[in-house]
């Protein structure tokens, strides 16, 4: 059987939730790299892949995918390993629902706008644009007051064990915290860090970890 083969940047939050979730079923795959930032999207070759020009892409044994939550659900069904999807309704339900606040809500105020602006434009020679930080900054608090309350009494976003959503907000967690921004906003989110520190040692976190700069 082919290995699975992931199309994106390593730098790519959505690219390494994907990886993770091969990470943790112990699946060997082949990362193909991307780079988003260099307009390689924009390629023939990758809107063949995904025609939104986003990433990740995704192929498995001649079957095509794209959509990050697509991808890690095919992983999760396709490969042996732990199961990344709660086995009662209410788990399941509260994993969707978390899987939507952080593609939603949390990864365009914080990664789109404030990690982009205070990290990314800088590397590339642009100033950050301190208006769209601000503009920002409520629905993230929003989103992290949210998180909060889903993580109250809990390991993990859809109960005790680690599912899909957690692979999602770790990528974003682990941006936003490098910001002073996020700093500030995590600095008053208990379970938010709770939950950081218990994943943060995976093998699979370490495994994944993007080098920027």
């Amino acid at each position: 059987m082919a290995r699975p083969i992931v199309y994106g940047p390593a730098y790519s939050t959505y690219a390494r939730s994907v990886r993770l979730a091969l990470e943790e079923k112990g699946v060997d795959y082949a990362l193909v790299e991307v780079d988003l930032l260099a307009g390689a999207t924009k390629a023939p070759e990758h809107l063949a892949r995904h025609p939104f020009g986003k990433v990740p892409a995704f192929e498995h044994d001649g079957f095509a995918l794209y959509e990050t939550d697509a991808i890690m659900r095919y992983v999760d069904a396709a490969f042996p390993g732990p199961d990344l999807e709660p086995a009662d309704a209410k788990g399941r339900a509260r994993m969707a629902q978390a899987i939507s606040v952080i593609g939603g809500y949390a990864y365009p105020s914080m990664i789109g706008q404030i990690f982009i602006q205070r990290a990314v434009m800088p590397m590339m020679g642009n100033a950050a644009d301190e208006a769209a930080i601000a503009a920002a900054l409520p629905q993230a608090q929003t989103c992290v007051a949210a998180l909060e309350k889903l993580l109250d009494g809990n390991a993990h976003l859809a109960g005790d064990r680690l599912s899909l959503a957690d692979l999602l907000l770790i990528p974003v967690y682990d941006y936003i915290a490098q910001t002073p921004e996020g700093e500030k906003l995590l600095a008053d989110a208990p379970n938010l860090r709770r939950w950081w520190d218990g994943v943060r040692s995976r093998e699979s976190v370490a495994r994944t970890r993007p080098s920027l700069g």
